[in-house]
């Protein structure tokens, strides 16, 4: 009998494993902000015609947080520069990743001067719903951001030190757009 041959398995990775890992991690939270959203929407939905905030409670800064929101937009933008850099020198996304991590801060930085606001109009977790919601959903996607720009910082610092791999870029990466494209569908489904 003779032995068949084996054809040599060839090791192609479809995307680095952190990646992947990064992946399976945002799945699990957009599946926590579908909820969070999806209750706020029933909760928004049973309240009295018009009365949305409730009496009593502040109106959204919708015009204020649209700046937020554009810094936070574009540094999903720079990223994507520094994703086209990369495959020329892994040195060339040192300045995207500044850029973002200055608009990235800068978004964190307004939502926290918005939240100190509404504190004192007298918006807070207990005073109604329409708090208890906003600082949920508002507050976990902060947190998300804040993790962010860890993220984005810590990669700046490798690359900084000439020991920033691809895959590590791409990690952060696509935990960055994660972030920056979570933000859209809470804004306009929490602020409107």
């Amino acid at each position: 009998m003779s032995a068949m041959a084996i054809p040599a398995r060839r090791n192609r990775e479809i995307a680095p494993s952190g990646v992947v890992g990064m992946l399976i991690f945002i799945v699990t939270e957009v599946m926590l902000f579908a909820g969070f959203l999806s209750a706020f929407t029933i909760t928004r939905s049973n309240a009295l015609m018009g009365m949305w905030p409730p009496p009593g409670q502040p109106r959204l800064p919708v015009e204020n947080t649209m700046v937020n929101t554009g810094a936070l937009l574009l540094s999903g933008l720079v990223l994507v520069i520094g994703h086209w850099r990369l495959k020329k020198n892994l040195t060339n996304v040192r300045g995207p990743l500044i850029a973002a991590l200055i608009l990235g801060s800068t978004f964190v930085a307004l939502q926290g001067v918005e939240w100190v606001a509404l504190l004192r109009q007298g918006l807070t977790m207990m005073s109604s719903p329409h708090g208890s919601f906003f600082y949920l959903i508002v507050g976990v996607h902060g947190l998300h951001a804040l993790a962010a720009i860890i993220a984005v910082g810590w990669a700046l610092s490798r690359s900084l030190r000439g020991k920033l791999k691809a895959s590590e870029f791409y990690t952060v990466e696509t935990f960055w757009y994660f972030v920056v494209l979570m933000w859209p569908i809470i804004y306009t489904r929490v602020y409107f």
